[in-house]
């Protein structure tokens, strides 16, 4: 027995998967336009890898700078003014690093990812084989792809600094792309086209 909750639940879905089904096309070309950007970040590494710290930079600074002044505008008469303040600055004068020393910032950021893997690979190993979990194979496994990578990373920093960000945005772009693609193409074959 269906519940009237439960038919406008799936009337609402079939309205909405109705709307997008004309869209399917724009979802198809916006995923091949993410892979085509994907691709050219991993055939320049280097210049995605500078201009992802120089954007980072930008919205830390455009991003504290907000802060700050919404702290005068919104929240002066309280309490927390200067806490709130505080850190819209922080934002700042981390995004100004950012944006005069990137290479800098590409140290930074590569090591915290080279961290991230190998404490984060650790941790999912230690999991894996400490309890008796049905995903305990593809847990072992992360955690063994992400020790390795943050271990090859380590092995290679600072030099790794210059490539790693941008292979890792390149890869991102080009798995974004094809689930846009995926996206567009289920919607188009999950209605009928004469369906209302």
């Amino acid at each position: 027995m269906v519940t009237s909750s439960e038919s406008q639940m799936t009337g609402g879905l079939r309205h909405d998967l109705a709307a997008l089904r004309g869209n399917w096309f724009w979802f198809v070309l916006l995923g091949v336009l993410l892979i085509v950007l994907g691709f050219a970040a991993l055939g320049a590494v280097v210049v995605a890898s500078l201009a992802t710290a120089l954007v980072i930079g930008g919205l830390l600074v455009a991003g504290g700078a907000t802060e700050v002044l919404g702290s005068f505008w919104w929240t002066r008469d309280w309490s927390g003014f200067f806490l709130h303040m505080l850190s819209g600055l922080l934002s700042v004068v981390v995004g100004l690093l950012f944006l005069s020393a990137p290479i800098n910032a590409l140290l930074a950021l590569t090591l915290l990812v080279a961290c991230l893997l190998t404490v984060g690979g650790s941790f999912k190993i230690a999991a894996a084989l400490s309890y008796r979990v049905p995903t305990r194979g593809p847990l072992l496994l992360s955690g063994l792809l992400d020790l390795v990578m943050g271990v090859l990373i380590w092995a290679q920093w600072p030099e790794a600094a210059l490539w790693v960000i941008g292979m890792f945005v390149g890869i991102n772009l080009i798995f974004r792309g094809v689930n846009w693609i995926g996206l567009g193409l289920a919607i188009r074959k999950l209605l009928p086209v004469n369906e209302n």
